[in-house]
């Protein structure tokens, strides 16, 4: 039987190298107070990459507890 993951989990909305994901935090082993370099920790592990893959991704943070990861926006 699938875990079943609770309607108020917090949640890691990722868009890493052009594609999008939704990972539970819990998932990942984080919390919404998990530093940026855990985030970062956790997600090289997730897809089984070097952790300087995302060293130039923001970490934003949201009131219901989920976190966004992205691309570090530039203008000009």
């Amino acid at each position: 039987m699938a875990d079943v993951i609770p309607r108020n989990a917090a949640w890691l909305h990722v868009r890493f190298e052009g594609r999008r994901w939704d990972i539970p935090l819990v998932d990942l082993d984080l919390g919404s107070l998990s530093s940026d370099g855990d985030v970062r920790t956790a997600l090289a592990r997730h897809f089984d990459v070097p952790v300087a893959k995302s060293a130039a991704y923001v970490v934003g943070r949201h009131d219901n507890g989920n976190l966004t990861v992205r691309p570090e926006a530039v203008f000009g």
